[in-house]
């Protein structure tokens, strides 16, 4: 589904050149639940980057599902982001003024989805996600567990192939982290839909199937549990 190969790019820092990645070649199969992990500087975060259609390699290939999204143009990269992918962050990254029903069906006003599938998704994903009854709710008046559960309905909503997690457990305690791992699996086992984590967390790598560790930008180890 997902095919990288030699994959580099760096950044200047200074006078200095940073090798984010350095010939990064991996292929993540359809329904795959994978952390991406190492310490930081190991280059985690560019990678997921890349995937996600947000930052640009110098060189090598990205291909998603049989398409090049290596060689496409700023304004095909965002179409391709908004039919394709979704995004659960660490900072939840939700608009404060909106409910939580708010919040995940805006996805669904940028695509070509009547009002009334509007609804019928979103309140069936808030059930999925625990949130019954909450639809209401503002942010603020929800806790960080509840908060990262509409972020990932908000990823689902429009049946992504792949929903992309950059640290989601980073501003949860134990218990909300295990939860929404918990919550992210059976929505990946569910939906087969491809999950990849950015993390230096334990606990994700824990509960992955599959851990590609870096270092230095480079593949230090790829296991399946």
């Amino acid at each position: 589904m997902i095919s990288i190969e030699r994959l580099g790019r760096q950044y200047l820092s200074g006078e200095s050149t940073v090798h984010a990645l350095r010939d990064v070649t991996l292929t993540i199969e359809q329904g795959d639940f994978v952390a991406i992990a190492g310490p930081s500087g190991s280059g985690k975060t560019t990678l997921l980057n890349i995937i996600g259609c947000i930052d640009g390699a110098d060189h090598g290939k990205v291909v998603i599902d049989d398409i090049e999204v290596s060689a496409m143009d700023h304004r095909k990269l965002a179409g391709f982001r908004r039919n394709k992918l979704g995004f659960v962050f660490q900072s939840f990254n939700l608009i404060p003024v909106l409910s939580a029903y708010e919040n995940i069906a805006l996805v669904l006003s940028l695509l070509n989805v009547t009002e009334a599938e509007v609804r019928e998704r979103t309140m069936t994903l808030l059930k999925e996600v625990g949130l019954e009854g909450m639809e209401d709710r503002r942010p603020s008046k929800l806790s960080g567990g509840q908060q990262q559960r509409v972020a990932i309905a908000r990823a689902l909503i429009k049946n992504p192939s792949i929903v992309l997690a950059d640290e989601p457990t980073a501003n949860l305690d134990s218990k909300n982290g295990e939860d929404v791992l918990n919550l992210m699996k059976a929505m990946n086992e569910k939906y087969n839909t491809t999950f990849i984590f950015s993390t230096h967390d334990k606990m994700v790598m824990d509960h992955a199937r599959r851990l590609v560790m870096l270092h230095d930008g480079q593949i230090q180890s790829d296991k399946r549990r």
